[in-house]
Parts: C-alpha cells; sequence; structure tokens
C-alpha cells in the first residue's frame, strides 16, 4: 500500500466520524448607528458542513478581564482535508450534532490552523469563551 493509499483511506475513515455540521464565518464589516452607538457587524460564510468538535482539555483557563472572570476553554475542530480557507478569529457555529445535544448553537474562535501532506483531518484549535 502507498502512502497515498493509506492516506485517503485515513481521510475516509476520518470523515466517517464527523458526524457535526457547522458553519464558519469571518466578519466582512459593521456599521454604527450613529444615534445609539450600537454596532452591527456583517459577516461571509467561509464553510458550510461536516465537522468533528473535541474538547482537548477538561479544565479551563480562568483568567481576569476588568472586573470579570473569564475562562477559556480550548477545543479542537475538525474538518474535511478537502476544506480551505478558514483563518484565525473566524467564528465557528454548531448547527446541529448527532451526538452531543449540548454542541448546537455554541461558538467558538478560531486560535491556530494546522495542516500537513498526510493529515488525515484538517485540525484546527477553537477556543470558546464563557464567563
Amino acid at each position: 500500500m502507498s502512502a497515498t493509499t493509506a492516506v485517503l483511506a485515513g481521510r475516509r475513515a476520518a470523515e466517517a466520524l464527523m458526524v457535526d455540521a457547522c458553519t464558519i464565518r469571518r466578519q466582512s464589516g459593521e456599521a454604527t448607528d450613529p444615534d445609539t452607538g450600537q454596532i452591527t457587524r456583517t459577516y461571509t460564510v467561509v464553510y458550510s458542513g461536516r465537522c468533528r468538535i473535541q474538547q482537548r482539555a477538561l479544565e479551563s483557563q480562568g483568567s481576569d478581564v476588568g472586573e470579570a472572570r473569564v475562562y477559556q476553554v480550548p477545543y479542537e475542530l475538525q474538518l474535511p482535508m478537502s476544506v480551505t480557507g478558514p483563518a484565525v478569529e473566524d467564528v465557528v457555529t454548531c448547527d446541529t450534532s448527532a451526538l452531543d445535544a449540548d454542541l448546537p448553537g455554541r461558538q467558538w474562535w478560531i486560535r491556530g490552523l494546522a495542516g500537513g501532506t498526510h493529515k488525515t483531518a484538517r485540525r484546527i484549535q477553537i477556543e470558546e469563551v464563557t464567563g
């Protein structure tokens, strides 16, 4: 078996585990209402489709932001290797999950990208901020 054949088989196996669906959006602009000062952001969809979302650590890291305590929880987003274009600071929203009813509706921010010739899935570091 060649390395290419093995990688392609691994990619098919990895995609079989992608039972969630997500949308990745990138901020494309913003407008400020002159009367209220409220900012409205606009987004462009970068990707919408199958994925796998995995929490990378059981514990969160707490930090103080102003007078609030914020907890950062690291996750990993796995996408098919055919997906291109996600970037740091894009927003990931879980649309559906076949096996975890707590995932749909949650949002994460892309914090790190990874790729490589022999990867079976595009693994992306994402972070959910709660507090």
